[in-house]
Formats: C-alpha cells, sequence, structure tokens
C-alpha cells in the first residue's frame, strides 16, 4: 500500500498543483470580468498579452466548437489512462513521469470546467494566438516534455554500453604489465 501511494505521489503532487493553480485563476477571471471583457494592466506588455474572458466548448485553442460531451469522456479516457500506465514507468525516467503529472492535471482541470459550467474557461491571450488557459498550457507542455523524455529513452537505448574498462579504467594488473614492459623496454 504504502508502495503504490509513493508512486503515485509525484504524480499527484504535480497535478494538483496545476489543478488548484488552474482554477484559481479560472475562477478569478469568472468574477472579475464578463465574457468577452478584456483586461489590460497598464503595462507594456499589455501590447502583447492581455486577460480575456473566453468560453470555450471545444478543445484547445477554440478548435473543435460545441462537442463539450465528447471532449468530457476523451479527459475521462486520459486520466484513466494515465493512472492505469503510471507505476509501469521506471522510476529513473523522472521527465515522462513528470510529463504524466503535468498531463493529468491540465486534463482534470479542464475536465473540471467542463463539468461545473458546461464550459472551459478559457482567458490568457498572447499576440494573435489563440486564449488558453493554464490546463491548456500544461497540456501542451506535458507534451512536450513526453517527447522530450521519450526521446531521450530511445537515444539512451541506442548508445552501446560503456564496457567496465571503460568506466573503471585500467586494473591493477593492466597498470603492472605496463610499467613492467616500460621498465624492461629502457
Amino acid at each position: 500500500m504504502k508502495k503504490h501511494f509513493r508512486e503515485y505521489l509525484v504524480l499527484l503532487l504535480t497535478a494538483g498543483l496545476i489543478i488548484l493553480l488552474d482554477q484559481l485563476t479560472k475562477e478569478w477571471v469568472r468574477q472579475n470580468l464578463q465574457i468577452g471583457e478584456i483586461y489590460r494592466p497598464d503595462l507594456w506588455i499589455s501590447n502583447y498579452a492581455r486577460i480575456v474572458h473566453w468560453k470555450n466548448t471545444g478543445a484547445a485553442f477554440g478548435m473543435f466548437q460545441n462537442m463539450n460531451p465528447v471532449f468530457m469522456a476523451l479527459s475521462i479516457i486520459v486520466c484513466g489512462v494515465i493512472l492505469y500506465y503510471f507505476p509501469q514507468i521506471p522510476s529513473h525516467d523522472w521527465l515522462v513521469r513528470l510529463s504524466m503529472g503535468v498531463l493529468l492535471g491540465g486534463a482534470i482541470g479542464n475536465l473540471i470546467d467542463r463539468f461545473r459550467e458546461g464550459h472551459v474557461t478559457d482567458f490568457i491571450s498572447v499576440g494573435k494566438f489563440p486564449v488558453l488557459n493554464i490546463a491548456d498550457a500544461s497540456i501542451s507542455v506535458g507534451v512536450a516534455i513526453l517527447f522530450i523524455g521519450m526521446w531521450l529513452q530511445e537515444r539512451n537505448k541506442k548508445e552501446p554500453p560503456a564496457s567496465a574498462e571503460d568506466v573503471a579504467g585500467p586494473t591493477q594488473a593492466e597498470d603492472q604489465a605496463t610499467a613492467t614492459e616500460e621498465v624492461q623496454g629502457e
């Protein structure tokens, strides 16, 4: 029981932190801005980034609108797959394990909105990029981390393992033999 708890601790802490940040920021937006209202702080960055209260019934970046039930089902499936496969990932593959926590947090963050609000609250608007939220950003970053982790795994599998001689250097007997040859050669 303790082993399973420890296995899932990093996953649940990572996901929990993302869910907390996601839900707190979305709630702030819902409480302070009407749908479509824009908040632009009086900073130089307001020309490039702003907060916009947006309603999204589709996927990330506003794709596939009015498919909320489909994305609810997909989110539940993704969460189940992550929870099932997470303990099978070796603990030394920390990037892959981290990506699972980030992906789980993003999926649950948007799933909470879909159940509670009937849509996802998006609010981060940067340049001409589609409006998104912390959960959307977490899913995108989680996928990137997952690909990097998998790439590193594959790269490590292709590298020939270092021989004991390369790692440890010459043995004491080899050192003595070399020293003897050098003395005899003089």
